[in-house]
């Protein structure tokens, strides 16, 4: 998991900052951040909010230790409303390879997290869903989609943490997010939010 945490003021303040690779990043410092974290708007712009007290050495560190993630994220935006030109065979090919990734990894993933967090969980599904990350049945067993290997391991992490709360609570209640936000070291909404940069298809 990533982040880095500061003490909360009531300011904000906006301000853009050249960079050589992603043009002009909007720096946001808001009182009400309690970390440094990323996102990529609907344009492609990069921003980067900080805590007011937090240092842009640091802010500027935790963005290029991202470098990867933003690069996928800025993708998917400029791929968003843009119709799929590749051939049936093309995206058969890369569903099967996305499919032969997902189960060397996830069954394995689930299984470490699973034990770590004390959450049992009955039979794992791994499917080409387009509709959604995952899903928790009443039996407690859970359907992950393939193309969660498309995500950056802390999302992926995300939705199978995401999963396996449902085994406990069956709702979105605040219980069930409280427990989530807990296994996610208080990251459950930046991690919701980030996940929107992405979909299953």
């Amino acid at each position: 998991m990533f982040g880095l945490f500061g003490r909360q003021k009531p300011t904000r303040t906006v301000s853009r900052m050249p960079h050589q690779r992603w043009g002009e990043v909007e720096v946001v410092r808001s009182g009400r951040a309690m970390r440094i974290s990323l996102s990529v708007r609907a344009d492609g712009t990069v921003r980067l909010t900080m805590p007011p007290n937090a240092l842009m050495r640091q802010a500027v560190a935790f963005m290029e230790s991202r470098a990867e993630w933003i690069e996928r994220a800025r993708q998917k935006v400029t791929e968003r409303g843009t119709p799929d030109q590749r051939s049936e065979a093309e995206r058969a090919e890369e569903r099967e390879r996305l499919r032969a990734e997902a189960k060397r990894y996830l069954p394995q993933r689930v299984a470490e997290l699973s034990a770590l967090t004390g959450l049992k969980y009955g039979r794992l599904s791994i499917r080409a869903s387009r509709t959604r990350w995952g899903s928790c049945s009443a039996r407690n067993d859970i359907n992950l989609s393939l193309y969660l290997m498309k995500l950056p391991l802390h999302l992926i992490d995300y939705v199978i943490l995401h999963e396996l709360c449902h085994t406990r609570h069956k709702d979105h209640s605040e219980r069930f997010h409280a427990l989530l936000d807990s296994l996610c070291g208080g990251r459950d909404k930046e991690f919701s939010r980030e996940l929107c940069n992405y979909r299953p298809n």
